[in-house]
């Protein structure tokens, strides 16, 4: 299964940039996208940028994420 996680880019150098969410940072290829700047949302999958989101669509498909984190919890009989 393949997982491509919204992250908001924290610095841009060429065509990498940083890059944060959940707790991670991570460097990434921005090849794939037009022009960025720090503060602006990607789509991060295999260390490519691969696509550009606003704001809105970020919160949105993290709170996805996160549901579905609760969920699995649940499932597990976890409560974090």
């Amino acid at each position: 299964m393949c997982l491509a996680v919204p992250m908001q880019l924290i610095e841009v150098d060429g065509r990498r940039g940083r890059v944060r969410g959940g707790g991670v940072e991570l460097e990434v290829g921005l090849d794939l996208v037009g022009e960025v700047a720090p503060g602006d949302f990607v789509i991060v999958h295999a260390g490519f940028a691969i696509q550009q989101l606003s704001a809105e669509e970020a919160a949105e498909s993290l709170e996805i994420f996160q549901r579905i984190e609760a969920l699995l919890a649940e499932e597990d009989g976890r409560h974090d």
